[in-house]
């Protein structure tokens, strides 16, 4: 069974982009859903010198191991001040210094939301041009706007979005089988 790893990049108890993640993977079939949250790898902020004395922490090591055994991602980013969060970025640069292919080349389901009607676009664009120097092979990207009006009862609630989201999930369904 293919294993897909997914993250809502913010360390909110009550993220909106985990309840998109969270709802996105439960359209997926015949899929074990590997579930990172943030809040469980606390890391000191990335620096040489840090590194240079201590080494790689390690909740990354472990990460990173988790990373290997993927065969795509799924990341749903929130955008503080028209960026990652720093939770994200930070996890990011740790997992870097042990390969810098974080994303190993595998298909990736890159998603944003927010409450506001740019619905994270910022960081999304921001990752698009980004990610693939660090190993990812977007397949699509998705961006909910004005989650609080487009998202209830767990689900997307505009018939658009959700099928714009259906079909970019079918594709990156597909691009994990190939």
């Amino acid at each position: 069974m293919k294993k897909i790893i997914t993250i809502a990049g913010s360390n909110s108890q009550n993220s909106i982009n985990k309840a998109l993640l969270t709802y996105t993977a439960s359209l997926l079939e015949n899929v074990e859903i590997i579930p990172i949250d943030l809040n469980n790898y606390v890391l000191p902020i990335y620096g040489v010198d840090f590194e240079t004395e201590n080494g790689i922490p390690p909740a990354v090591k472990k990460l990173d191991r988790i990373f290997d055994t993927a065969d795509g991602f799924m990341i749903s980013l929130a955008e503080h001040n028209g960026s990652y969060a720093a939770v994200f970025k930070n996890t990011i640069d740790w997992l870097s210094r042990s390969n810098m292919k974080v994303w190993r080349e595998k298909p990736m389901l890159l998603m944003a939301t927010s409450p506001g009607a740019r619905g994270g676009a910022t960081v999304l664009e921001s990752a698009r041009g980004y990610f693939p120097f660090m190993g990812a092979s977007i397949t699509d990207t998705f961006s909910l706007p004005s989650f609080y009006d487009h998202f209830i009862e767990d689900e997307i609630n505009d018939d658009n979005l959700k099928e714009d989201i259906y079909i970019k999930v079918n594709s990156f369904q597909r691009s994990i089988k190939s």
